[in-house]
């Protein structure tokens, strides 16, 4: 960017210019460094992250672990909804009552593509919750109560 060129919107100037590069490489899975960015628009660090969460906000990108940010494809069909979502609707999908057993934490690890730990923590705040039994080695955790309709929309 010019010297002359007012630092006003100068992220935003600096995010379209990025989210062109995205949209005419269909291959492109993730946007160049914070250092590509500062060296080819000629701007600061702070300019180059606002820049990258102006991308965010507008579902462009996200930032993933590392400090780089991954290309969202429109066409990626990815559940982008909270983990903790995604698990309440289980309730729902899988037309749980009380008293049954819930899917363990590996089987959910599996189901939804994340890390078992992951999963574990948010079935902790279920049980915190009263939806859940305390998990216990050897017996899968039970059904106690069912999740406000309102929270667990229908898939």
């Amino acid at each position: 960017m010019s010297q002359e060129i007012s630092p006003r919107g100068t992220y935003l100037k600096v995010a379209d210019a990025v989210r062109s590069q995205v949209e005419a490489d269909p291959r492109m899975t993730e946007l160049p460094s914070a250092a590509d960015v500062m060296r080819d628009h000629g701007v600061s660090r702070g300019v180059a992250l606002r820049a990258f969460g102006a991308l965010r906000d507008a579902g462009v990108a996200e930032p993933v672990p590392g400090g780089r940010w991954r290309v969202l494809r429109s066409s990626g069909g990815a559940d982008r909804r909270p983990l903790a979502d995604r698990i309440a609707e289980v309730f729902v999908t899988e037309k749980l009552k009380v008293g049954q057993p819930f899917p363990s934490a590996s089987e959910l690890s599996n189901r939804f593509g994340v890390a078992r730990p992951t999963v574990a923590k948010v079935l902790t705040k279920f049980e915190a919750a009263g939806l859940l039994s305390e998990s216990r080695q050897g017996k899968p955790r039970t059904v106690t109560a069912l999740p406000d309709p309102k929270e667990c929309p229908e898939p």
